[in-house]
Protein backbone atom coordinates (compact mmCIF):
# COMPACT_ATOMS: atom_id res chain seq x y z
CA UNK A 1 0.00 0.00 0.00
CA UNK A 2 2.86 2.29 0.76
CA UNK A 3 4.25 1.51 -2.68
CA UNK A 4 0.98 2.55 -4.39
CA UNK A 5 0.87 5.84 -2.44
CA UNK A 6 4.37 6.70 -3.64
CA UNK A 7 3.40 5.98 -7.26
CA UNK A 8 0.21 8.01 -7.07
CA UNK A 9 2.03 10.98 -5.48
CA UNK A 10 4.62 10.82 -8.27
CA UNK A 11 1.88 10.62 -10.91
CA UNK A 12 0.00 13.54 -9.36
CA UNK A 13 3.21 15.60 -9.21
CA UNK A 14 4.00 14.73 -12.84
CA UNK A 15 0.48 15.58 -14.02
CA UNK A 16 0.54 18.83 -12.05
CA UNK A 17 3.90 19.78 -13.65
CA UNK A 18 2.58 18.98 -17.13
CA UNK A 19 -0.55 21.02 -16.50
CA UNK A 20 1.51 24.03 -15.38
CA UNK A 21 3.74 23.65 -18.46
CA UNK A 22 0.76 23.63 -20.85
CA UNK A 23 -0.90 26.56 -19.09
CA UNK A 24 2.33 28.61 -19.31
CA UNK A 25 2.85 27.66 -22.96
CA UNK A 26 -0.68 28.63 -23.93
CA UNK A 27 -0.28 31.96 -22.10
CA UNK A 28 2.95 32.67 -23.98
CA UNK A 29 1.26 31.95 -27.31
CA UNK A 30 -1.61 34.30 -26.46
CA UNK A 31 0.85 37.05 -25.47
CA UNK A 32 2.75 36.57 -28.73
CA UNK A 33 -0.44 36.86 -30.74
CA UNK A 34 -1.54 39.92 -28.79
CA UNK A 35 1.84 41.66 -29.22
CA UNK A 36 1.87 40.83 -32.93
CA UNK A 37 -1.30 42.86 -33.43
CA UNK A 38 0.08 45.98 -31.74
CA UNK A 39 1.19 48.90 -33.87
CA UNK A 40 4.89 49.09 -34.70
CA UNK A 41 4.53 52.62 -36.02
CA UNK A 42 6.49 54.38 -33.30
CA UNK A 43 9.90 56.07 -33.53
CA UNK A 44 12.87 53.78 -33.02
CA UNK A 45 15.18 56.82 -32.75
CA UNK A 46 14.51 60.42 -31.72
CA UNK A 47 17.06 63.18 -32.21
CA UNK A 48 16.48 66.50 -30.44
CA UNK A 49 18.09 69.68 -31.80
CA UNK A 50 19.45 67.79 -34.80
CA UNK A 51 22.40 69.30 -36.65
CA UNK A 52 23.29 66.96 -39.52
CA UNK A 53 26.16 67.30 -41.99
CA UNK A 54 26.27 65.03 -45.04
CA UNK A 55 29.54 64.63 -46.96
CA UNK A 56 30.35 63.21 -50.37
CA UNK A 57 34.05 62.31 -50.76
CA UNK A 58 34.96 64.88 -48.10
CA UNK A 59 32.86 67.64 -49.71
CA UNK A 60 29.98 68.94 -47.55
CA UNK A 61 26.92 68.34 -49.73
CA UNK A 62 24.18 69.06 -47.19
CA UNK A 63 23.61 70.62 -43.77
CA UNK A 64 20.28 70.15 -42.00
CA UNK A 65 18.88 71.51 -38.73
CA UNK A 66 15.64 70.44 -37.06
CA UNK A 67 14.16 70.78 -33.58
CA UNK A 68 13.31 67.08 -33.56
CA UNK A 69 13.83 64.20 -36.00
CA UNK A 70 12.09 60.84 -35.57
CA UNK A 71 13.11 57.63 -37.35
CA UNK A 72 10.42 54.99 -37.94
CA UNK A 73 12.36 51.82 -38.82
CA UNK A 74 10.14 48.98 -37.55
CA UNK A 75 7.49 49.20 -40.27
CA UNK A 76 7.26 48.00 -43.88
CA UNK A 77 8.07 51.41 -45.39
CA UNK A 78 10.53 53.05 -42.96
CA UNK A 79 10.76 56.83 -42.94
CA UNK A 80 12.24 59.82 -41.14
CA UNK A 81 10.09 62.78 -40.12
CA UNK A 82 10.77 66.32 -38.92
CA UNK A 83 7.40 67.41 -37.46
CA UNK A 84 8.58 70.74 -36.07
CA UNK A 85 10.21 72.01 -39.23
CA UNK A 86 13.52 71.71 -41.00
CA UNK A 87 16.15 74.03 -42.42
CA UNK A 88 18.45 72.57 -45.10
CA UNK A 89 21.43 74.02 -46.93
CA UNK A 90 22.56 72.08 -50.02
CA UNK A 91 25.92 72.67 -51.68
CA UNK A 92 27.02 72.34 -55.30
CA UNK A 93 30.67 71.65 -56.12
CA UNK A 94 30.49 74.34 -58.81
CA UNK A 95 29.50 77.00 -56.23
CA UNK A 96 30.57 75.61 -52.84
CA UNK A 97 30.44 78.99 -51.07
CA UNK A 98 26.84 79.78 -52.09
CA UNK A 99 24.48 77.11 -50.74
CA UNK A 100 20.90 76.61 -51.81
CA UNK A 101 18.35 76.58 -48.98
CA UNK A 102 15.08 74.83 -48.18
CA UNK A 103 12.86 75.56 -45.18
CA UNK A 104 9.54 73.92 -44.31
CA UNK A 105 7.31 73.38 -41.28
CA UNK A 106 7.25 69.60 -41.89
CA UNK A 107 9.39 67.12 -43.80
CA UNK A 108 9.33 63.36 -44.37
CA UNK A 109 11.97 61.18 -46.03
CA UNK A 110 11.48 57.65 -47.35
CA UNK A 111 15.12 56.54 -47.55
CA UNK A 112 14.61 53.23 -49.40
CA UNK A 113 12.37 54.80 -52.02
CA UNK A 114 14.58 57.91 -52.18
CA UNK A 115 11.45 60.04 -51.94
CA UNK A 116 11.20 63.30 -49.98
CA UNK A 117 8.30 65.59 -49.13
CA UNK A 118 8.17 69.00 -47.46
CA UNK A 119 4.99 70.80 -46.37
CA UNK A 120 3.94 74.06 -44.77
CA UNK A 121 5.36 77.38 -45.99
CA UNK A 122 8.02 75.72 -48.12
CA UNK A 123 10.73 78.15 -49.21
CA UNK A 124 13.52 77.22 -51.62
CA UNK A 125 16.41 79.46 -52.64
CA UNK A 126 18.78 78.07 -55.27
CA UNK A 127 22.49 78.82 -55.25
CA UNK A 128 21.85 81.03 -58.31
CA UNK A 129 19.39 83.23 -56.44
CA UNK A 130 15.96 82.02 -57.60
CA UNK A 131 13.40 81.95 -54.79
CA UNK A 132 10.40 79.59 -54.76
CA UNK A 133 7.45 79.66 -52.34
CA UNK A 134 4.70 77.02 -52.12
CA UNK A 135 2.82 74.95 -49.54
CA UNK A 136 4.23 71.54 -50.46
CA UNK A 137 6.91 70.00 -52.66
CA UNK A 138 7.98 66.44 -53.49
CA UNK A 139 11.37 65.18 -54.65
CA UNK A 140 11.77 61.83 -56.39
CA UNK A 141 15.53 61.39 -56.16
CA UNK A 142 15.56 58.28 -58.40
CA UNK A 143 13.92 60.23 -61.24
CA UNK A 144 15.78 63.43 -60.31
CA UNK A 145 12.48 65.36 -60.42
CA UNK A 146 10.86 67.87 -58.08
CA UNK A 147 7.15 68.63 -58.36
CA UNK A 148 4.12 70.20 -56.72
CA UNK A 149 0.48 70.81 -57.63
CA UNK A 150 0.31 73.85 -55.35
CA UNK A 151 0.53 77.42 -56.57
CA UNK A 152 4.21 78.32 -56.91
CA UNK A 153 5.52 81.87 -56.53
CA UNK A 154 8.94 82.41 -58.09
CA UNK A 155 11.29 85.38 -57.95
CA UNK A 156 14.21 85.06 -60.35
CA UNK A 157 17.71 86.38 -59.71
CA UNK A 158 17.03 89.40 -61.97
CA UNK A 159 13.92 90.36 -59.94
CA UNK A 160 11.35 89.10 -62.45
CA UNK A 161 8.42 87.12 -61.02
CA UNK A 162 6.29 84.19 -62.06
CA UNK A 163 3.24 82.45 -60.64
CA UNK A 164 2.54 78.83 -61.54
CA UNK A 165 -1.12 78.58 -60.52
CA UNK A 166 -1.34 74.80 -60.98
CA UNK A 167 2.12 73.81 -59.82
CA UNK A 168 5.38 72.91 -61.48
CA UNK A 169 7.87 70.17 -62.22
CA UNK A 170 11.62 70.72 -62.33
CA UNK A 171 14.91 68.92 -62.59
CA UNK A 172 16.30 68.49 -59.10
CA UNK A 173 19.20 70.84 -59.86
CA UNK A 174 16.68 73.54 -60.96
CA UNK A 175 18.33 73.75 -64.39
CA UNK A 176 14.94 73.30 -66.10
CA UNK A 177 11.35 74.09 -65.01
CA UNK A 178 7.85 73.47 -66.28
CA UNK A 179 5.10 75.64 -64.77
CA UNK A 180 1.38 74.99 -65.20
CA UNK A 181 -1.07 77.83 -65.88
CA UNK A 182 1.66 80.41 -65.35
CA UNK A 183 1.66 84.19 -65.42
CA UNK A 184 4.15 86.90 -64.55
CA UNK A 185 6.96 89.04 -65.94
CA UNK A 186 9.73 86.50 -66.34
CA UNK A 187 12.37 86.19 -69.02
CA UNK A 188 14.40 83.03 -68.66
CA UNK A 189 15.87 80.68 -71.26
CA UNK A 190 15.42 77.73 -68.92
CA UNK A 191 11.69 78.29 -68.55
CA UNK A 192 9.22 75.94 -70.27
CA UNK A 193 5.50 76.60 -70.29
CA UNK A 194 3.19 73.87 -71.66
CA UNK A 195 0.75 74.99 -74.33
Amino acid sequence: MNFFNKISYKNIACLFSCAIFFIMTSCEEDLTKANGNKSKNFPSQIINNADIVQRDSGFVSLKAKAAIIEKYELIDSPYIVARKGINIEFFDKKKPKTPGKITAKYARIFEYKKFYEAKGDVRITTNEGQRFAMQSIYWDQKKRRIYTKDTVYVTMEDGSTLVGANGMTAKDDFSEYTFYNSSGDVSSKRLKTPQ
